[in-house]
């Protein structure tokens, strides 16, 4: 990578004229349209100027040199880099309003069965109307509850697994299935809810963990090394994780990704795309991202180690609870070549209306 590939946005800025600027975003927005790459000859036809072809060339090649622009074959038209996506993300794209008509769609699908679906279904059916909306692929991640917790109770369901049934202020009741530590007794497993109930109940997770955390000396003098196991096991589900892992991943409209490409070695990396989403990993360090600031993220190709292979963005937002605390995030998963202008305000319009609802209960 060259020195000029490095320039930052301001200095890149400063080495564009009008001309610059146009040529470039015609590359760009032609090929979020059509992912065709544009040649100096049609250039030439489309620009407001007159310029001939050889001069779109020579300004096509400084473009190159700043890292804006490639040519994907010998002799071919131009294509943006993910560094000229990312600026033109940044220096030139207006992000409009929501349609009336998305509008519509959005708060139909979502608000229109509210009080017969639980969150759960909620969430699945955001996540298959941004596909839809987007023909990429529709992802809610909900990981955070910060709820308060009435209940919280442990249920042997074979001799290494039990359920979690977990009751909220909110009335809602959640079941969810962990791992016992080898051995674990009926009396451990009820010694270790009660302990979570005693200390626990009527707060939020960051208190509830406060709390037991100052209470470390006295858990091992109060409990036996396997309750005291259970209980941090039962902080880790109230949580919504175990092993890192969030408590729920929602991704629909995959097949869109893979619709029209050819190549069989890209569709092989969109595979690699799917095994990560299952992991999840990357996904949770991207919701913690998004508690920095406000609004919308968008993620370009290698920006991000997930998407490195694949060539594909996400754009997410997070979304809140009553308390204003990230809960979650929701976002669409595409190629690089997503219209950015419009799918950015349809992803935070989507997550407002599901924080307004999770405050509404």
């Amino acid at each position: 990578m060259t020195t000029q590939t490095m320039l930052s946005r301001t200095e890149i800025s400063t080495e564009l004229d009008e001309r610059s600027r146009e040529i470039f975003r015609l590359i760009v927005e032609t090929y979020m349209q059509d992912g065709e790459p544009l040649g100096s000859r049609n250039l030439s036809k489309k620009l407001p100027m007159s310029l001939s072809p050889a001069s779109v060339r020579n300004v096509m090649s400084d473009l190159e040199a700043l890292g804006l622009i490639f040519s994907p074959h010998i002799s071919a038209g131009r294509l943006p880099t993910e560094q000229g996506l990312r600026f033109f993300v940044d220096a030139f794209m207006d992000t409009g309003e929501v349609s009336d008509a998305e509008r519509s769609l959005i708060e139909s699908q979502i608000k229109g069965n509210r009080q017969d679906q639980s969150m759960e279904r909620l969430l699945t059916d955001a996540s298959q109307m941004l596909s839809g909306l987007s023909r990429g692929a529709g992802l809610v991640l909900a990981t955070k509850r910060e709820g308060i917790l009435k209940h919280i109770e442990f249920i042997r369901l074979e001799e290494n697994k039990a359920l979690a049934v977990l009751v909220w202020e909110s009335g809602d009741v959640e079941n969810r299935v962990f791992d016992l530590p080898p051995g674990t007794t009926a009396s451990q497993l009820a010694e270790a809810a009660n302990y979570l109930n005693h200390h626990g109940r009527d707060r939020s997770l960051a208190d509830a963990r406060r709390t037991i955390e100052t209470r470390q000396e006295a858990l091992r003098s109060e409990v036996d090394a396997v309750s005291a196991d259970l209980i941090a096991r039962g902080l880790a589900v109230w949580s919504g994780s175990g092993q890192g892992q969030p408590a729920q991943l929602i991704v629909r409209g995959r097949s869109n990704l893979i619709e029209n490409v050819q190549d069989k070695e890209q569709i092989e990396r969109l595979k690699l795309l799917f095994d990560e989403l299952e992991r999840k990993d990357e996904i949770v360090r991207m919701l913690d991202l998004t508690e920095t600031g406000s609004g919308v993220k968008i993620f370009i190709g290698s920006e991000n180690r997930l998407f490195s292979l694949s060539g594909s963005s996400l754009v997410v937002a997070p979304y809140r609870d009553s308390s204003r605390s990230v809960v979650g995030a929701i976002g669409i998963i595409g190629p690089t070549r997503l219209n950015y202008a419009r799918i950015v305000p349809v992803v935070d319009y989507t997550a407002q209306l599901i924080g307004r609802l999770l405050e509404e209960g």
